[in-house]
């Protein structure tokens, strides 16, 4: 299972919501993981997720939820897989689940599609990037994190759908099981990495990583916990910390 053309079923396209006439955001039209695109690395665990009981599971459970009309975000959960190659992860920020407003959610934890209104929890993830790297090393994103992804971060949620106006609505239905042996094989690799760890939903990965790699802790970004104790978000100097770790450790920095 590498790198494969979406199929008809899986194109990304704007229709009218029959009952309120509004145009729909891209979201996900059918359960296909076959055709979702994946970078190098990724088959092997994916397709022993997906013929795992979790991963049938998982896809009974998203096929019912289309069939009843449910809109899931984002058009294509594997995103974050298909944009960073496994070998090529040099950070891991974990998220929780995507962003469930329309025309938010693009597969990459924290990050929204292009022209999207900024959620608080990424304006204080850039807010916080300004503040600690400073102006000399440019703007930086203001709002997608694609080049992010495509320098080596992977931006990964724990779990990879939502349904429209319902967070964490497809929590503990089988995903948690596929991000979990992509966190255990990152960290069971004895290539250095950097990982990101906000809030406490993160921060309960920290005991499958092991002193071979950096891990940064913080609470989460969001405005009810990102300036306070016992570790602030803002202040943090997680961007300059990973990016000094790197260049230790002959690796190219990230440019934030």
């Amino acid at each position: 299972m590498g790198r494969r053309a979406a199929a008809p079923a899986q194109q990304i396209s704007l229709g009218f919501d029959a009952g309120e006439g509004v145009v729909q955001a891209p979201h996900l039209q059918s359960w296909a993981p076959q055709f979702w695109p994946l970078a190098a690395g990724w088959a092997p665990l994916v397709s022993s997720f997906l013929s795992a009981p979790e991963g049938q599971r998982l896809g009974q459970f998203i096929t019912e939820r289309l069939q009843t009309g449910a809109v899931i975000y984002p058009p294509q959960p594997f995103r974050a897989l298909a944009l960073t190659p496994l070998t090529e992860v040099k950070v891991l920020i974990l998220g929780q689940d995507p962003y469930h407003g329309p025309a938010q959610a693009q597969g990459l934890a924290f990050s929204v599609s292009p022209g999207t209104r900024v959620p608080p929890s990424l304006r204080n993830i850039l807010k916080e990037r300004a503040r600690d790297l400073g102006p000399s090393v440019g703007p930086g994103p203001v709002d997608s994190l694609e080049s992010w992804a495509r320098q080596g971060v992977l931006l990964l949620n724990t779990c990879l759908s939502v349904e429209q106006g319902r967070p964490a609505s497809h929590a503990n239905q089988g995903w948690e099981v596929l991000t979990h042996s992509i966190v255990q094989a990152l960290a069971d690799s004895a290539q250095p990495r950097v990982f990101m760890l906000w809030g406490a939903h993160a921060q309960a990965f920290a005991g499958l990583i092991s002193a071979r790699h950096l891990v940064l802790t913080a609470n989460h970004p969001s405005p009810l916990s990102a300036s306070r104790p016992p570790q602030p978000f803002i202040g943090c100097g997680h961007f300059s910390a990973a990016n000094a770790w790197l260049l230790d450790h002959q690796e190219k920095a990230i440019v934030w």
